[in-house]
């Protein structure tokens, strides 16, 4: 998937605006789905698939990732859009033989995921 520079700022941009994570049932099944294999449920880096990529999927709770999401909102969005391997998600699925469906990501799915993920990390002790 290819995404402009501007479209991206626009999709970070729509982040600050959306509700409370808890109420956020797109967001949670948008991780739930496409997610937990890799990050877990607990988004600890438990997942099946956590130490089947290269690099490792990390854990998204460590202090280092909370204090990069203080200060760098759309990190989560943007290490969705902008990986430094763009195949290593679709790798890591055809190497394990997971099939996972197509998505058609909006601006609203980008939103609710970035929302949830954010606040299961910051709130997680």
């Amino acid at each position: 998937m290819k995404i402009s520079f501007i479209a991206l700022l626009g999709i970070l941009s729509l982040i600050q605006t959306s509700p409370a994570f808890a109420d956020n049932v797109n967001g949670k099944n948008l991780y739930i789905q496409r997610c937990a294999m890799f990050h877990g449920i607990d988004i600890k880096e438990t997942g099946p698939l956590a130490n089947k990529s290269n690099p490792p999927t990390p854990d998204l709770t460590t202090s280092a990732f909370k204090k990069r999401l203080k200060y760098y909102p759309g990190v989560i969005i943007s290490s969705i859009i902008l990986r430094p391997n763009g195949d290593l998600i679709p790798k890591t699925l055809r190497e394990n033989g997971i099939k996972l469906s197509l998505h058609s990501w909006g601006i609203k799915d980008f939103r609710d995921l970035n929302q949830y993920m954010s606040g299961v990390i910051s709130n997680h002790r």
